[in-house]
């Protein structure tokens, strides 16, 4: 039958159909090319935005610089934003396949869009104005109105980043290219960086106006913590000082020794059985031991109250901790400090000096506790007096934080929430989506300073795991542990003071280590194995296996402990270690689930 014989009805139905057909075909075709040249124009857009960002990162010390490549940013990610934010856009992100990729596109451009325009240009415009010099003291006294005037813009940008970092956290990347793909998980890390950024910023300039005293004086008990002789936390806290501060103004008050401080018959403070079972209540009877525990909230709570019974009832406003690697890091933003005694107190030197050469130079304690206060009181007058590079000077503090050599403890509930998530609170490892942390701390059990010659290092890895569809692990993990005693072979001749004189019976140039490891949450014991045969301990803390090792090492001696872990419940691919923090730079540790 030909088309002239079918009735004109079904004629014209087809005709319409094709019609019908032609019009869709033409309408997916330009929007097709509509989407294509979109996107291509938001991929513009995206990459300038992309050159820009390096820009601001360089710019950073320079707040002006900063301001204006924000402003040409914001530019960039609002055009990216609109080129696929329209509604033919939005349409085609219902489609198999090219829909996710669009929505991943479209999500990542108002992302960056809101951090740019929202976040980051409020604090540009404050910051611009902002100089790096007001960081300095003056005479003693900081201007607190700066880092007041920031403080509002600061955590606009906190939330704002944070905002779009979970935003773009939340595409599902198995559906995407691996372009696509790749893309977003580059966006995903610069938000992150910028969200740890951001967050500090906010945190900072809402704490440190209060603690130097804008509303009220404040007085901080500061612990020197001694690296030579180990200390979950870092070491012996050797020394001390009050700070005061009023209105930005900064005074040293008053300077002790750990050795002014008796041996308490209890522990000042109730401990838990969970901590006596693993400590017994050392950490409460003597200050040389507050940071034996490692969660600095514990410790600070120790030493106020052990400061207190020294001092009529004295209650510090909090407790803040450093070590001589941290003070090194100081250094380098002061410039070398000349002591009374003609020594020169540089970064080069100040560990060595510190922790090994004074012991060598005088045998009585209270000479040795003279150089310690001196040195102290020389660096904080440098601090003080403003005679420092402010920028280094943030460097230093940052780099000290982050490698858990700065902690700090508020009594404060308001400020102690914003501290308690950083690596300033010093708290017990805690594992969250992005990583499972394990707990590796080591004491000196011999009641002397030869850790100066004694290393830990830990590793860790997946003997066996599996990855679920949600990126999420369960296996066996492994972490060993190496202490090591690097001594001369003539150790038992160093300073009485140096190798603690068997006064704790372990024999001169023998160490003792009493070591701690803590299993995340959500992990049990499988088998715990030290390489020289000896027996292990342990307990439970804040729901976390414990095992406790006691190894004696001759110089050149080492043993070796090893930990199988298995996770009872799924968890973050990533395996990481918090250790305590020794004489050296720590090394990155860390393992990741490849699924096998």
């Amino acid at each position: 039958m030909t088309d002239s014989a079918l009735p004109r009805s079904v004629r014209r139905g087809g005709l319409v159909f094709a019609i019908v057909l032609g019009g869709l075909l033409v309408a997916a075709v330009v929007a097709t090319v509509w989407i294509a040249v979109r996107g291509a124009l938001a991929y513009s857009h995206l990459h300038d935005a992309q050159q820009t960002a390096a820009a601001v990162r360089e710019n950073l010390s320079d707040p002006a610089a900063a301001s204006d490549a924000i402003a040409a940013l914001a530019a960039d990610t609002g055009a990216a934003h609109a080129m696929t934010s329209d509604p033919v856009w939005e349409l085609a992100e219902g489609l198999p396949w090219v829909g996710p990729q669009l929505a991943a596109v479209s999500t990542v451009a108002e992302s960056l869009d809101g951090v740019t325009s929202t976040a980051l240009r409020p604090l540009s415009e404050v910051a611009a104005s902002f100089q790096v010099d007001a960081l300095r003291p003056q005479d003693g006294r900081l201007d607190l109105a700066p880092l007041q005037q920031i403080s509002g813009a600061a955590q606009t940008a906190s939330d704002g980043v944070g905002a779009a970092a979970a935003s773009v956290s939340s595409i599902d990347r198995a559906a995407l290219v691996a372009p696509v793909r790749e893309a977003v998980e580059e966006v995903d890390g610069l938000l992150t960086e910028a969200g740890i950024a951001t967050d500090a910023l906010a945190r900072a300039t809402r704490l440190l106006p209060s603690m130097l005293g804008a509303d009220a004086p404040r007085d901080y008990l500061v612990l020197f913590q001694n690296n030579a002789e180990w200390r979950s936390l870092g070491g012996i806290p050797g020394a001390m000082a009050l700070i005061h501060t009023e209105g930005g103004v900064l005074s040293l008050a008053a300077q002790e020794s750990s050795s002014d401080y008796p041996r308490y018959d209890d522990a000042v403070l109730p401990l838990g059985d969970e901590v006596t079972a693993i400590y017994g209540e050392r950490p409460g009877r003597w200050i040389q031991n507050v940071t034996q525990v490692p969660d600095f909230a514990v410790s600070g709570a120790l030493a106020r109250e052990m400061w207190a019974r020294q001092h009529g009832g004295q209650q510090v406003d909090g407790v803040i901790s450093l070590d001589p690697v941290a003070l090194s890091y100081l250094l380098e933003a002061t410039g070398p400090i000349t002591l009374p005694t003609g020594d020169v107190l540089a970064p080069d030197n100040a560990v060595q000096l510190l922790l090994n050469d004074v012991y060598a130079r005088y045998t009585r304690p209270a000479d040795q506790d003279a150089f310690f206060a001196m040195a102290a009181a020389a660096v904080f007058e440098r601090l003080s007096s403003g005679d420092v590079d402010p920028a280094a000077l943030v460097g230093a503090l940052t780099r000290a934080g982050d490698e858990d050599r700065l902690l700090l403890w508020s009594t404060h509930e308001n400020e102690q929430s914003l501290l308690a998530d950083t690596t300033l609170a010093g708290g017990l490892p805690t594992s969250d989506d992005d990583a499972a942390r394990f707990g590796v701390y080591v004491n000196d059990g011999t009641g002397s300073k030869m850790d100066y010659y004694q290393n830990a290092t830990t590793a860790l890895e997946w003997s066996s795991c599996t990855l679920d569809a949600a990126g999420t692990a369960t296996g066996d993990a492994v972490l060993t542990v190496t202490v090591g005693n690097t001594a001369p072979a003539d150790a038992a001749s160093l300073p009485a003071y140096i190798t603690g004189d068997s006064a704790f019976g372990v024999p001169a140039g023998i160490t003792r280590t009493i070591g701690y490891l803590y299993l995340p949450e959500g992990f049990e014991l499988v088998d715990a194995t030290m390489s020289d045969g000896t027996g292990l301990g342990g307990g439970t803390h804040d729901g976390r296996r414990v095992v406790s090792f006691a190894i004696d090492l001759p110089p050149g001696g080492s043993v070796t402990a090893t930990l199988t872990a298995r996770t009872t419940e799924p968890a973050a691919a990533t395996l990481e270690a918090v250790t305590t923090p020794t004489l050296t730079p720590p090394a990155e540790v860390a393992a990741v689930c490849d699924g096998s």
